[in-house]
């Protein structure tokens, strides 16, 4: 299961405060586990991953799981699919909690990294520049109805991805750098986009 409109620092990864690394994964970690440890959930699903599992809104009693991750700075609002959980964000980088009390990459774009990919733009987050990050400032115009994602790879080739593509839930739009969102395929190939290619069997 993961937990909606909300995404986490990896297990592995590390972020930095007063000059020295911290192993911000593990608290994001710790907090979660806090948090459910011992008790008894209830969970409504949102959606449904790629690698079928369900993305849902997470409850102990009348606390939000997801909303007190946010809250305590270890985890970000994960404005590509909801923006639930700005509020949460906005009072957690005020108050410099957790992640805002120092400096950190998005983990959307840890994972980029990690895969060897080309990382977007402004992906280090200052804790003394709020909104000029992609975590502070939407970088998408996604609905319940605009789901497909129009990608402009490295190559220059605009190339949409559907939820069912194979990289859908890899694919992060940057809409200052030209890519977009899309409410049907027949809009992604009127306007130049291409279908991604199914993945090899």
């Amino acid at each position: 299961m993961r937990l909606f409109g909300i995404d986490a620092p990896e297990g592995r990864q590390d972020c930095r405060r007063n000059g020295q690394t911290w192993r911000c994964g593990d608290d994001a970690r710790a907090k979660l586990r806090s948090l459910v440890e011992g008790a008894t959930l209830r969970c409504t699903p949102r959606d449904t991953d790629e690698y079928g599992r369900s993305v849902s809104v997470c409850k102990n009693g009348n606390t939000d799981i997801n909303a007190e991750m946010v809250r305590a700075g270890l985890a970000l609002a994960y404005r590509r699919y909801s923006n639930d959980y700005v509020d949460e964000e906005n009072e957690a980088r005020n108050a410099k909690r957790g992640l805002w009390g120092g400096e950190f990459t998005p983990p959307w774009d840890y994972r980029r990294e990690s895969r060897g990919e080309t990382p977007r733009p402004q992906q280090q987050v200052p804790r003394s520049a709020p909104g000029s990050s992609a975590t502070t400032k939407p970088t998408s115009s996604s609905s319940s109805s605009c789901k497909i994602k129009g990608n402009i790879n490295t190559k220059g080739e605009k190339i949409y991805h559907t939820p069912e593509s194979p990289s859908y839930a890899d694919t992060v739009i940057d809409e200052r750098s030209g890519e977009r969102w899309f409410c049907s395929e027949a809009e992604a190939r009127a306007a130049g986009w291409r279908a991604a290619n199914p993945r090899p069997r």
